[in-house]
């Protein structure tokens, strides 16, 4: 058990952020393929390096880049908990009955967004999933997100995520997810809501310093009035007698008097094309790919590629994973991994056997990062100093060393050496190589 937590110990230091040694230049296989496995995916298996290695790390990456084309497990379908019913027409009990329906069904979102990081062959599709499903976030826990979440990450974001971002963002723009999170469901003419509009532009399209002034986020509110939920089924709707059709200007985009819904799906047409969107997501990927600080070189060429394919987010993806930056091995070991990434990270490094995912979901409440319930508009960090801090690292120390001594309810760990279990958790795994 010393040991092992020792082994832990240093897993601990090991994921604080040092900066590689390696100098400059090319990689050699072996570290490439843990690299690719540890940013590309949520970390090796046992066996895992020695088999990019024998398939070719190049050909490896391209398969992940194509996930249609991975054989896969089949993992179930989540219910949707019954939309409640409007107030007035439903008991105390039924409203608890709800709620408690609702909960059920995020727990078994929850658990299965843990086995498809920790079991799924298409990991890439995994971290661009949790990519952007906090680039696109939404609470859990604010009212009726609670029953909307599941369809949202099921139907909204997973069929989007190698396609084009103005498809993505046009699907993100129409969920009632999204609508009631940030308040735009109830937005009207005479009685705006700028908070959709505002985050619209700050956090998916634009970047806070991409040419808007507040004149455009209110113009931009009143372009999006009318865009609403229908509460018989949990649809998106528009209601154009909701909609200010009085003439209006977003960023130069001007619109006559009498217009409707075309006006907001032009208006995300023409963020999701615009330079400022393409420099703000193309330095996002590259935070989460290869560095809190991208190279700005880097960043252009990624951000010239989404330009040029028409946002489309494979070619820009790929244009991170073939950059030079991305195979460097000074960017190799200097990002920390979020609790997700790390929790999973262990469960697989340990050739562990997961019966039951929902205590690893508590565990994820521990180290700070419960699924789907980060509060703010921004989601979860992708910054390594978000999750350095003392109280983290004590977290992920205590969740490892359970892990290693089989004390994890749900987990299994099977391996009876205990010194080759406290080699393979004392590697290089837990950074994001």
């Amino acid at each position: 058990m010393n040991r092992l937590i020792v082994a832990a110990a240093a897993l601990l230091l090991a994921a604080s952020g040092t900066p590689a040694s390696s100098p400059a230049g090319q990689a050699g296989e072996r570290e490439r393929a843990e690299h690719v496995l540890n940013r590309l995916a949520f970390g090796p298996r046992p066996g895992d390096v020695e088999r990019v290695l024998e398939l070719g790390v190049d050909r490896w990456v391209e398969q992940q880049l194509h996930p249609e084309r991975i054989s896969d497990r089949a993992f179930g379908s989540i219910r949707d908990p019954e939309i409640p019913k409007r107030r007035g027409e439903r008991s105390d009990e039924e409203k608890r009955a709800s709620r408690r329906e609702a909960r059920r069904s995020i727990e078994e979102l929850t658990a299965q967004r843990i086995l498809r990081a920790a079991e799924s062959e298409r990991q890439l599709n995994e971290v661009m999933v949790d990519f952007w499903m906090n680039h696109f976030n939404v609470f859990a826990g604010k009212g009726l997100d609670l029953f909307l979440v599941a369809s949202y990450e099921r139907d909204t974001i997973r069929p989007h995520v190698w396609g084009r971002f103005e498809d993505l963002l046009m699907a993100t723009a129409k969920s009632p997810a999204m609508l009631f999170y940030l308040d735009n469901a109830r937005s009207r003419r005479g009685a705006i809501n700028e908070n959709y509009a505002r985050e619209l532009m700050e956090l998916h399209t634009l970047g806070v310093d991409g040419g808007y002034t507040q004149k455009d986020v209110t113009e931009l509110a009143r372009v999006l009035t009318g865009w609403s939920i229908d509460r018989r089924d949990a649809r998106f709707t528009f209601r154009r007698f909701l909609h200010d059709s009085e003439p209006k200007a977003v960023l130069g985009q001007r619109f006559r008097a009498g217009g409707g819904i075309e006006e907001g799906e032009a208006m995300i047409r023409y963020l999701a094309r615009h330079p400022s969107t393409a420099k703000f997501l193309a330095t996002k990927l590259c935070q989460r790919l290869v560095a809190d600080a991208p190279p700005p070189a880097l960043v252009d060429r990624v951000a010239k590629r989404f330009l040029a394919t028409n946002g489309d987010l494979r070619a820009t993806v790929q244009a991170v994973i073939e950059s030079p930056e991305f195979r460097d091995p000074r960017n190799f070991r200097t990002k920390v991994k979020s609790p997700f990434e790390y929790t999973i990270s262990v469960v697989r490094a340990s050739g562990a056997v997961i019966d039951n995912p929902l205590p690893l979901a508590r565990e994820l409440r521990k180290i700070g990062e419960p699924l789907y319930f980060a509060q703010p508009p921004t989601g979860y960090s992708d910054k390594s100093e978000t999750w350095s801090s003392d109280g983290a690292l004590v977290a992920r120390l205590n969740f490892v060393t359970a892990l290693a001594s089989n004390r994890m309810p749900g987990v299994r760990v099977s391996v009876s050496d205990s010194d080759a279990l406290a080699r393979r958790l004392g590697g290089r795994e837990f950074q994001r190589q």
